[in-house]
């Protein structure tokens, strides 16, 4: 679309009507006696129809001119060619138009109006106020228009980047578990029947969870607690976990948060009759602690993804100022999560 199709034609209209009566009275500066009878106004009638048209071709026309100017060089990008064109098309647009004006008022009426060189340094004068406010408003309103998109641009970029994040929790949960059936096919037919059963359960809040961003404690630890049937059927006895988060159920936290660092302290500990891996889940100052005894494991350090916690902690960088506490000492490995407050 050019620039004279992108223009509102009525309000255009209603703008020059009131630029041009606002003009015509301007004439009572130079010469405050003019109207103070009809006689006189008769006779200045042609002084009203100058100020007024010389008001609208330099506020209008600078306006346009201005708007032009910036629909082809953009002050964001080219802020000192856009001033220096901007200046130029001014020095030259203003004395010419009143020039053009005072030829077309000659040749209609056939009065010869005096006082060029003065107007014209008025007219100069009057435009460069004119033109620095219409270049001060179009950069202010480009100036707001980009950082509104920019601020646009990074809600969208953090949105697909939080998705993304999110979209991690499936595959990574159902790689794992597929493993774990795998294995355990081998063992034993009957339990691996019961898994797969079990592991549906499972997988069904991984499908109902998937657009949320958070879920109830409470929620998430019936959750876990499916989840952890399923790994006691691998592990028994070997595997021991004691949950305390009673009274903090109407919490909040990203859903499979838990579940992952019960994953990650599986994946990277040994796990033995002489040696058990036990995992302890409690709330501790407002946040939820997930602790482990630690054994690791000799894993080869290009096998150490560390996607699990990873994704955990970069979930709560968007939901929460409080960040994910990770504290490993000799004995025990420990994460903090912060519970949230916030309404899903």
């Amino acid at each position: 679309m050019s620039y004279v199709q992108s223009l509102n034609w009525k309000s255009e209209l209603k703008r020059t009507v009131l630029i041009f009566l606002f003009g015509s009275i301007t004439i009572l500066f130079w010469c405050p006696s003019c109207l103070s009878t009809w006689d006189r106004i008769w006779i200045e009638r042609y002084s009203l129809l100058f100020n007024g048209l010389m008001w609208v071709l330099l506020w209008q026309g600078n306006g346009h001119l201005s708007d032009y100017i910036s629909s082809k060089i953009s002050w964001l990008e080219e802020p000192k060619k856009r001033f220096i064109v901007g200046i130029i098309g001014v020095v030259l647009y203003s004395p010419l138009a009143v020039y053009v004006l005072y030829l077309l008022i000659q040749f209609t009426t056939g009065i010869m109006m005096e006082g060029l060189p003065t107007t014209m340094l008025i007219a100069i004068g009057i435009t460069s106020v004119i033109s620095f406010f219409l270049n001060a408003t179009n950069f202010l309103s480009n100036w707001k228009q980009t950082a509104l998109d920019a601020e646009r641009l990074k809600k969208e970029q953090m949105a697909s980047k939080y998705e993304s994040l999110k979209n991690q929790v499936n595959p990574h949960f159902l790689f794992n578990s597929l493993n774990a059936l795998t294995n355990l096919v081998y063992e034993d037919q009957d339990q691996a029947a019961n898994f797969i059963r079990q592991l549906s359960k499972v997988y069904r809040y991984v499908l109902d969870t998937r657009a949320q961003e958070v879920v109830e404690l409470k929620t998430e630890m019936e959750f876990v607690e499916s989840y952890l049937y399923l790994q006691k059927i691998r592990f028994d006895e070997k595997l021991r976990v004691e949950i305390n988060v009673k009274g903090y159920e109407k919490s909040m936290v990203p859903p499979m948060s838990i579940q992952m660092l019960l994953e990650n302290a599986i994946k990277h500990n040994t796990i033995a009759k002489d040696e058990p891996l036990t995992i302890q889940i409690s709330v501790e100052d407002g946040k939820l602690v997930v602790s482990n005894n630690l054994q690791k494991k000799n894993i080869p350090i290009g096998e150490i993804s560390g996607t699990g916690l990873d994704n955990i902690t970069s979930r709560y960088e968007f939901l929460s100022k409080d960040k994910v506490d990770v504290i490993e000492t000799d004995t025990t490995f420990t994460v903090k999560l912060p519970l949230l407050s916030f309404e899903k």
